[in-house]
């Protein structure tokens, strides 16, 4: 199959991101079958004791010590000193564990559109569906996104900042736990590839396809077959997860399920 000619379109990426690559690079098929590690702006300079106390840390007990800097840091457990009163409290509890788990709920939620939005912020990786396609940023269905986005941001405590050391410490827990390994192959079920943006056709069910900026896999064929008649494999750069079922027990639960920044890739169609 001819992939080489198959590149990120330029109205799936922003032409400035917050990470080490530009959007171009890492969204492209030479970063899938290539990949190398992709470093959010600042978080490991800002964070450095975090990751001093993960390498001193066991193994079982790493999860904890996340969780715990994590909530003093961003005051999770005490909304009265972010300086939110009354039924202002509430928005407390928009944060990263509520945001996975609405994501894991339905991907078009609120929830959904923030982390979508935080991948467009930080990888330049446009959203190309929430609920309905978003072709055109000056539509109706891209301004809903944009409201969905800004509505789940606000009243926070720093969200996005929240993501940005979740997906930092999930690439350091996969970097411990599987030394020296590049990519992971998960499976996706879907009813028909034409759900997908197709930029390429190959035999014998190879095809190119434009991800979504954000997408949920499962590392279990057997899973992936509940959710559609057909089933993608793809071969997924590690650098591409956000997020893992079992990275912090307690926040996803079954499915066995990966959140994976998106971008083009080759992927295999076969039925389940």
């Amino acid at each position: 199959m001819e992939t080489h000619k198959a590149s990120l379109p330029r109205d799936a990426r922003l032409p400035i991101n917050r990470c080490n690559l530009p959007a171009v690079v890492l969204g492209s098929l030479t970063f899938q079958r290539y990949p190398t590690p992709l470093l959010l702006d600042g978080v490991a300079e800002l964070h450095r004791d975090l990751f001093r106390r993960l390498a001193d840390a066991a193994p079982g007990e790493r999860g904890n010590v996340f969780r715990d800097y994590v909530t003093v840091l961003f005051q999770l457990e005490w909304p009265e000193e972010m300086g939110l009163t009354g039924k202002q409290k509430g928005r407390a509890k928009a944060n990263y564990v509520r945001m996975i788990r609405g994501w894991s709920f339905d991907s078009d939620s609120r929830e959904g559109a923030v982390l979508k939005g935080w991948v467009e912020s930080r990888f330049g990786l446009m959203p190309r569906w929430h609920g309905q396609p978003l072709l055109d940023p000056a539509g109706e269905a891209y301004s809903r996104y944009m409201e969905m986005r800004c509505q789940g941001l606000y009243g926070t405590s720093a969200l996005e900042a929240q993501f940005d050391l979740v997906y930092t410490y999930c690439q350091y827990e996969l970097a411990q736990r599987h030394p020296g390994a590049s990519h992971v192959t998960l499976y996706r079920g879907v009813n028909r590839v034409a759900d997908h943006e197709i930029l390429q056709r190959g035999e014998g069910g190879h095809y190119t396809i434009l991800l979504n900026n954000l997408n949920s896999f499962t590392c279990s064929r057997e899973r992936a077959c509940e959710f559609g008649d057909y089933i993608l494999a793809v071969d997924i750069p590690l650098s591409k997860i956000f997020f893992y079922c079992g990275l912090l027990p307690g926040v996803l639960q079954g499915e066995d399920e990966f959140l994976v920044v998106g971008g083009v890739v080759d992927v295999t169609l076969s039925t389940t």
